[in-house]
């Protein structure tokens, strides 16, 4: 097996657009040959958009596109300037009276980091799309959609970390994976040998504690940190501890759901949305060896895995390309290569790659856990920067 970077993965283009005031953002991933597509939810409160066409007893559908944005579920609204981007070059879903470019996206909580009214919009979306087409922009840490990205908020954002975006891939022989993903987790993050690379920190923020004790402590009574459950941890153990204002304030601003780790396993190899379900369930696997505690209810935990082989779309032989436009000129739903369009590289005609679903979803979770190693690494800000762009519930207005 060969790591190799992420800029020679050539059927990804990938674009990103930052707000560094704001401290938010959004990252895009066009498929240039459209991908069949699956998903799977491990987290119990995701932000997502257009999620029921990677549904495997829907229409193999050709997606153009994904986006891991900010903003929570404000931020949703951003594909549409990928749809516009996307339109204006004629490429999308042909019918007869258009192309309707299929755009998936998923957004992690960051408005308890910089200006939570921040939010990435349709301009920066379609920007960052347009750059695509020039360029690819695989760049790690506080970029993108992991500008406003934190991790181990068990104890409020006042001890909690900067999380980030990042990326691994590999070969093995002609079969090519790769794993992207933004860290936003609730819990702690660690490496592979089981050290802590960011997570919740002790009052004075010089080293980091155990999440997972600091959950059990909190539930019992014992820890004097501030509780991470609110009210549904006084509704089961009556701990008048935690009825005091702040805990009933973080309740009612849902900080115990503002976390959300997502990331997409994309592939050369030739599946279809059934198996692509089962490669991102396999990469969970990624998640739990990184984080802990990871896929809570307190997490929107996503993972998308896309083939882009050609022939996963068409399902025959010959010259094709998965994403199509409608001819400009007649409206008539001729399906056209989007390479006639866009000027790119000219449309396969070689066999399809044919890979084993456990071996992708093995070495999916292996580069799942790689990209979140690279994300904190790459993502490191110094204490007063980050308390600087925190936000302080108490001056929060409901």
């Amino acid at each position: 097996m060969e790591r190799i970077s992420w800029n020679d993965i050539d059927f990804v283009k990938v674009g990103n657009a930052t707000d560094t005031i704001g401290k938010t953002g959004l990252t895009v991933l066009r498929f240039p040959d459209g991908a069949q597509g699956g998903l799977y939810i491990s987290g119990g409160g995701p932000a997502a958009r257009e999620s029921g066409v990677l549904d495997p007893t829907t229409a193999p559908t050709p997606v153009n596109a994904l986006v891991l944005g900010g903003g929570s579920a404000f931020g949703l609204c951003a594909s549409d300037g990928i749809m516009q981007s996307l339109e204006a070059r004629n490429i999308g879903f042909p019918t007869a009276y258009g192309v309707v470019p299929i755009v998936c996206q998923s957004d992690i909580y960051d408005l308890s980091y910089g200006n939570p009214k921040a939010r990435p919009t349709v301009e920066m979306a379609r920007d960052a799309c347009e750059r695509t087409f020039t360029s690819t922009e695989p760049v790690s840490g506080n970029v993108g959609a992991g500008t406003g990205a934190t991790v181990g908020k068990v104890c409020g954002m006042e001890r909690a970390m900067k999380g980030g975006i990042g990326y691994a891939a590999a070969k093995l022989g002609n079969l090519v994976v790769g794993a992207v993903v933004v860290v936003n987790a609730f819990g702690n993050v660690y490496d592979r040998h089981g050290h802590a690379l960011g997570g919740v920190m002790d009052e004075g923020r010089q080293n980091i504690l155990d999440a997972c004790q600091l959950m059990f402590d909190q539930y019992e009574g014992i820890s004097e940190s501030k509780p991470m459950l609110g009210t549904s941890v006084i509704s089961s153990e009556g701990n008048d501890s935690l009825q005091d204002g702040h805990s009933q304030c973080e309740t009612v601003l849902g900080m115990e759901k503002g976390n959300t780790t997502i990331g997409a396993i994309v592939t050369n190899a030739a599946f279809h949305k059934g198996e692509l379900t089962k490669i991102a369930m396999m990469a969970t696997n990624g998640y739990a060896r990184s984080i802990r505690p990871v896929g809570t209810l307190s997490d929107g935990d996503t993972i998308y895995a896309f083939s882009v082989d050609t022939e996963s779309m068409r399902g025959s032989g010959g010259t094709h390309c998965a994403s199509t436009a409608v001819d400009a000129e007649d409206g008539n739903g001729v399906a056209h290569c989007e390479h006639s369009v866009a000027s790119e590289s000219v449309c396969s005609t070689s066999r399809p790659i044919v890979a084993d679903v456990n071996v992708v979803g093995t070495l999916a979770a292996e580069l799942m856990s790689e990209a979140i190693e690279d994300a904190m690494q790459s993502s490191k800000l110094d204490n007063s920067e980050f308390l600087a762009n925190i936000m302080d519930l108490h001056e929060v207005k409901i």
